[in-house]
């Protein structure tokens, strides 16, 4: 139980609290003017301790600047691609803004002001990813007691707008692969299997088998800062990919006489294949060739070649759980989510198969009925379980529905 006791200051009196923590630490918090503030701040520690919430407040006095170091510090599991993106968000984006503040004087509506302005000159998937890097460093001080609730929860974020991913159809990759030359069966495998440029630039030989045509994805390399770092795919999803029979001259042609961890990729000098590289040598002139054919086209990256094969997987009728395994989502709700707007011709496939099933069901409702007139009508032969008629019997159209079929239609 805590108290409440008055001195005396130049000001006139004044009153202290003195408490217990949680921790049985003797603290205190002075400076009430009347004994009424001091016993109503008493009474609110006292309800918070009881219900858990209680926060110290010489804890949540710590700077932005400060926690951040211990919440980057605590994400040392990250890939190191991930941990160098917060690293950057923080340095360019927060630490500017929110640096020198104390984690308890971060409010609500100041992290909405602030998410308003940046949404004037950046895009917003950029806001999005600054609001999630701000918004986990403040969740980790509710989780550490130094603040009673995360300011960044319920913030109002820009909307995302739907953007071409740049669909290439077959002929387009047999163009720009011809453009790349020599290195024609690097745009073939991004398109026809849908790897990750880590996970293409990090295939060893040991990783194919020629015979039944698949790619252990066991490996990737990221450049965080320019540096190639070596790590497991996204997610640390090891998986199998098929490639197609086409690919399989190149594919032994680029093994061939290697050891097994060797690259089957390699750049010119036999070190790991960079993405930027690669492009301002080949890739980038081929796109341009490209697009003076096909002005429509948004804009080409190798990573484009990835949604390129989801395309065309899609089309050839691939189910959703296929594609998730083969590019290695973490589920098969999550490609759904990418892709979506590449299952439209599903919807039209869905109202014909309505449209087919209202018609049987209506055409089973008239034969039970036995009203054989109506069958005429519609171009159906129909042989019911119980009913024999002759205008039923002596139809010669091309669909047969028996009663059983009737029965679960209707």
């Amino acid at each position: 139980m805590g108290s409440v006791t008055a001195y005396t200051t130049n000001g006139g009196k004044r009153y202290r609290v003195r408490y217990r923590t949680p921790d049985k630490r003797q603290t205190d918090k002075r400076g009430f003017r009347t004994k009424h503030d001091a016993e109503q701040f008493l009474a609110s520690v006292e309800v918070s301790m009881g219900r858990g919430e209680w926060v110290d407040p010489t804890l949540s006095r710590v700077s932005v600047s400060a926690w951040s170091n211990l919440w980057i510090a605590a994400h040392a599991n990250l890939k190191p691609s991930t941990r160098s993106a917060y690293e950057w968000i923080l340095t360019k984006h927060v630490l500017p803004k929110w640096g020198t503040t104390p984690l308890v004087a971060v409010y609500h509506t100041d992290v909405q002001a602030w998410v308003t302005k940046m949404s004037d000159s950046l895009a917003p998937s950029s806001v999005r990813k600054i609001h999630v890097v701000f918004s986990g460093l403040m969740k980790y001080a509710v989780h550490d007691r130094r603040i009673p609730r995360n300011p960044c929860d319920g913030i109002r974020l820009p909307r995302v707008g739907a953007s071409s991913r740049g669909y290439l159809t077959p002929q387009q990759v047999d163009e720009l692969a011809a453009s790349c030359g020599p290195d024609s069966d690097i745009i073939y495998l991004l398109a026809y299997t849908g790897l990750r440029w880590g996970e293409m630039a990090a295939l060893k030989v040991k990783r194919v088998d020629l015979e039944r045509r698949r790619l252990d994805v066991a490996e990737a390399v990221t450049e965080p800062e320019g540096e190639i770092i070596w790590g497991t795919p996204k997610n640390h999803e090891r998986r199998s990919v098929p490639f197609p029979a086409f690919l399989k001259d190149a594919m032994t042609s680029r093994t061939e006489g290697k050891q097994p961890d060797d690259l089957v990729f390699p750049s010119p000098k036999g070190d790991v294949l960079r993405n930027g590289n690669f492009r301002r040598r080949r890739f980038d002139a081929a796109v341009e060739t490209l697009q003076t054919k096909y002005p429509e086209l948004p804009k080409i990256t190798p990573h484009s070649l990835r949604h390129t094969d989801a395309s065309l997987a899609i089309s050839a009728s691939a189910t959703v759980l296929a594609v998730q395994r083969m590019l290695g989502h973490a589920s098969a709700a999550m490609t759904l989510d990418v892709y979506s707007d590449l299952f439209d011709d599903d919807l039209d496939a869905v109202a014909d198969a309505l449209d087919a099933r209202a018609r049987a069901t209506d055409v089973g409702k008239t034969c039970r009925s036995g009203n054989a007139e109506a069958i005429e009508d519609c171009h159906i032969r129909v042989i019911p379980r119980d009913f024999r008629g002759a205008a039923c019997q002596n139809r010669t159209d091309d669909l047969l529905i028996t009663s059983e079929m009737l029965y679960r239609l209707s």
